[in-house]
């Protein structure tokens, strides 16, 4: 008889669970984690491409060394900072997009440099890496708004009733969003 009552409440509680949306909340759970691999990823191509980038305008245009120093550490900042998909806050994001932020800022420096040198404008491994940069620029912005629809939809899901009860009870908490850095709705501007 209590075996059989044993069952029977298992057999009860996963039915309720299900009908709170336990494994819909995981299966997003998982899909903001790898929405969050394919920023890291992105932004991975990004800090691979930049000694290519820096050994080819090296080796075309002897400028100033200061550009070429903020590259390389803001590049080193930018990979030290990890974090964990699996928590994923705002402070931790914000963190992140911070030194990833000095990089791009550091990175448009260089660009803006390297207008002063036309043989290095029209060196086709310089020209070629320019465009893989944009294009990984692409990708990241991309990435990042996939990313924060992802936590959008994981976080209205653990928010509605009655879903939010199951969240509460397994532990699933909101994720933080990318956010445009302070300034970012300002044009940057170029001087040569």
């Amino acid at each position: 008889m209590k075996k059989t009552l044993s069952i029977l409440i298992v057999v009860i509680t996963s039915m309720v669970l299900s009908s709170c949306s336990y494994n819909s909340m995981t299966s997003m759970d998982e899909n903001v984690k790898a929405k969050w691999g394919q920023v890291q990823n992105d932004y991975q191509r990004r800090s691979d491409l930049i000694p290519n980038l820096v050994a080819t305008v090296k080796g075309a245009a002897n400028f100033e060394k200061s550009t070429l120093t903020d590259v390389i550490n803001a590049r080193a900042k930018a990979t030290s900072v990890q974090v964990d998909p699996t928590k994923l806050t705002p402070e931790s994001i914000q963190k992140f997009q911070a030194a990833q932020g000095q990089l791009s800022s550091a990175l448009g420096r260089l660009l803006v440099v390297t207008e002063n040198y036309p043989d290095l404008k029209s060196n086709q491994n310089f020209l070629g890496l320019q465009a893989q940069l944009e294009g990984t620029e692409n990708r990241i912005t991309v990435a990042r708004k996939d990313f924060n629809d992802a936590v959008q939809e994981f976080n209205s899901k653990i928010r509605s009733f009655p879903a939010n009860l199951t969240a509460k009870m397994f532990g699933f908490t909101e994720k933080g969003y990318f956010q445009a850095e302070a300034g970012a709705e300002n044009a940057p501007k170029v001087q040569f």
